[in-house]
Parts: structure tokens; sequence; C-alpha cells
């Protein structure tokens, strides 16, 4: 029987339009940690040379004293520059270097398009942050690892939180 939703009702089992439908296959994730280990590296360069510049490279510890704020202030130096490099890279092209080298690039799940300043800076905090105050390769491991065995956009954590995916591109 046809009813207002149509035949057989709002829940009848049929399947909703595919939200990749017109959108380059799907990146491999191999690939996303291959490009995710030369945005660490160039990054990891850059937060390297300030923390010496700032004198927060080496930290004393001793049985008396831990100097705290060379570990904060490390840590904010290692917050801004990945979370500002992945979210104004993403937002421009969709493109941090390490994908426009692996050839792919981060994509709203819903349309295709190049995600928002907004989305892309969800998307950086979500894996950026954790990194920076815990548990970092751990955190790296659990949020972009989760793409090996997500099913089936293949999404991240931090993916799944700014709804985007990670598609091939032929871009160079």
């Amino acid at each position: 029987p046809t009813g207002a939703y149509g035949p057989g009702g709002p829940y009848d089992g049929g399947t909703a339009p595919d939200p990749l439908a017109g959108m380059p296959p799907l990146a491999d994730s191999l690939r996303r940690v291959l490009a995710r280990l030369v945005d660490l590296v160039l990054v990891g360069i850059v937060v390297g040379l300030l923390a010496w510049a700032f004198d927060v490279d080496e930290y004393e510890l001793s049985a008396d004293r831990v100097d705290a704020a060379k570990f904060w202030i490390r840590d904010i130096i290692v917050v801004v520059l990945y979370v500002g490099y992945d979210t104004l890279m993403t937002a421009r092209n969709g493109q941090t270097l390490g994908k426009r080298l692996f050839k792919m690039r981060v994509a709203n799940l819903d349309n295709g398009s190049t995600p928002s300043m907004t989305t892309s800076l969800l998307r950086a905090a979500v894996l950026w942050v954790p990194f920076a105050f815990c548990c970092a390769c751990l955190w790296l491991a659990v949020a972009g690892g989760w793409s090996f065995f997500d099913k089936p956009f293949k999404q991240g954590l931090h993916d799944k939180a700014a709804k985007t995916v990670v598609v091939s591109t032929n871009d160079a």
C-alpha cells in the first residue's frame, strides 16, 4: 500500500543515495598514512626549530623540579603549527603537501567539495589537539588508523567528526 511516504512507508528498507556517487575513488589507507608521515616530518622540522629558538627543546628534570612551563610551551607550539598547517592547507584546496605528493584530497562527504575553514579546523583539532596534549603516537594510530577498518567510507575519527572523506585525485 502506498502511504504518505511512498510505497512501503519510510522504513521499507530502501537504500539512501550513495554520497560518493560522482566522486573520485576513496584514497587507499596506506597512502594516507604515508602522506601523514610526510606532513609530520615537514611540520616537525618547524616545531623543532621553534622549540630550539624558544629554548623549550630540552627539559630539565630533577628529583625536586620539573620545568612544566617548557612542556606547555612546546605543546602549544605543536598544536598551533599542526592545527594551523592542516586547517589552512585543507581549506585552501583539500590537500596538505603530503596529500598532494600522494595524489589525494579531503572532500566533504555530502557533496565532494573542498571543506570550509570551519570544517577543516574541526577536522584538524580532533586529530592534533589530543596528539599534542595526551598520547601522541597512540592517538594518531587510533584516529588515523581507523580508516583501515571503517566501512564504507574509510574515514579516520577526524573525518567522521568533520563529515569528510579522503579521495584520490590525478592532480599533482
